[in-house]
């Protein structure tokens, strides 16, 4: 497995993946929007600390190591697209 995707942040996504089972499951038994809702958020919460966590580590790459054929500044200014994408 690479190190791109450090196994916090996979567990993250797997939790958040059953969240979203979840919220599923609330939704065909009718529960109540607000509990859907409150869930909902957590679930986006945890996704943008994932995205925020591979973005940063994306960064670092760029930074040390541009991808071939890419100039370190475009390689930076990738990264900090991402970064602006995830706002």
């Amino acid at each position: 497995m690479s190190s791109l995707y450090d196994k916090k942040v996979i567990n993250r996504m797997k939790r958040s993946e059953g969240q979203i089972r979840g919220v599923l499951k609330m939704m065909e038994e009718e529960k109540d929007c607000r509990d859907v809702v409150t869930q909902l958020s957590a679930i986006r919460s945890s996704i943008d600390k994932a995205i925020g966590l591979i973005v940063a580590e994306n960064l670092a790459q760029c930074i040390l190591e541009p991808q071939e054929g890419q100039t370190k500044e475009e390689s930076i200014q990738e990264a900090i697209n991402l970064i602006v994408k995830m706002r």
